[in-house]
């Protein structure tokens, strides 16, 4: 089985600290690795990590504040140096086109790879394949700004007990997945008589935002939420005027959308202990950690 975990590769706001690096969050999930938010030097975090940046498959840039973006040039042009032949699917608000080009082209170097673009206009799916079902979420954060939901596809799952007791065994097995049903000694045997359809796991972000009911419909019923809480609810005042979340109001939206585990980053420079964000929110919402720069977090499988 592939690794399944979520990585911080940085976990400050705007202003990074001498232990927290502008924010950014590798996911590996299935064979893939999806980054969010590269922000400035997220490529010198992966060698901190001890994780080579050609695990990069997708990146999502939610908006394009400088804490959230400005690593995007240098990772893709690390992903150039490196030679990678997968394709790196991009994922960004269309109306930051000239940022992400900016991003993109803001030094000399010969690109070599391949750069598939998903410039997001709208709410909803963003991009299907057979791997994951991608869903962009327009949060409310004074610019457009998107959270997003990752589902992976769903899977056939057999059960041997039925199918030992159906005698379908070997090539029966291929034979009867290929056309959905099966002619064995005199008896009818559908797919659905020993298999079943598991729903994928679903993983949700949520950076920069005030609440808002898109917060709670990205993450419902997710495995695993990342949500930015960038204030303590002692200068709630100050995530009202700079369109952020407070650790309570983070834990209040995850337990309306019923996620498994909530782990809350994007932390002012202010504060020094990111432990005291999981302390408040678990009030509300247990089942909450705090992100701390390469801190690891296990994504294992919520469906069976």
């Amino acid at each position: 089985m592939s690794v399944r975990d979520l990585i911080i590769l940085g976990c400050s706001s705007q202003q990074p600290t001498r232990l927290r690096n502008h924010g950014a969050y590798l996911l590996r999930w299935n064979d893939e690795g999806l980054l969010f938010d590269p922000g400035e030097g997220t490529q010198r975090q992966f060698i901190f990590a001890e994780i080579a940046p050609t695990v990069v498959t997708r990146i999502f840039v939610s908006h394009f504040h400088g804490d959230h973006s400005l690593g995007l040039g240098s990772m893709l042009m690390r992903l150039n140096l490196d030679k990678v032949t997968h394709p790196i699917h991009c994922y960004y608000p269309a109306s930051g086109q000239i940022y992400f080009d900016r991003l993109r082209y803001g030094t000399i170097y010969h690109e070599n790879i391949t750069v598939i673009l998903h410039p997001v206009f709208s709410s909803g799916i963003v991009h299907q394949d057979e791997q994951f079902c991608i869903e962009a979420f327009f949060l409310d954060h004074g610019v457009e700004n998107i959270g997003w939901r990752v589902t992976e596809s769903p899977v056939r799952k057999f059960n041997k007990e039925k199918l030992d007791l159906l005698g379908v065994r070997g090539p029966l097995v291929r034979t009867l997945t290929e056309k959905g049903i099966l002619e064995l000694g005199g008896h009818t045997v559908s797919l659905d008589d020993v298999s079943k359809v598991v729903p994928g796991d679903v993983f949700a972000v949520a950076i920069d935002t005030r609440p808002c009911q898109a917060v709670i419909d990205l993450a419902f019923h997710a495995q695993m939420f990342l949500c930015e809480s960038t204030y303590l609810e002692r200068h709630k005042h100050l995530a009202e005027k700079h369109h952020h979340l407070t650790a309570k109001e983070a834990a209040y939206m995850a337990s309306q959308a019923c996620v498994n585990h909530l782990i809350l980053t994007h932390f002012s420079a202010r504060y020094q202990n990111v432990e005291e964000f999981a302390d408040e929110a678990r009030t509300i919402f247990p089942h909450t950690d705090a992100a701390d720069d390469f801190k690891r977090f296990p994504f294992p499988k919520k469906n069976t």
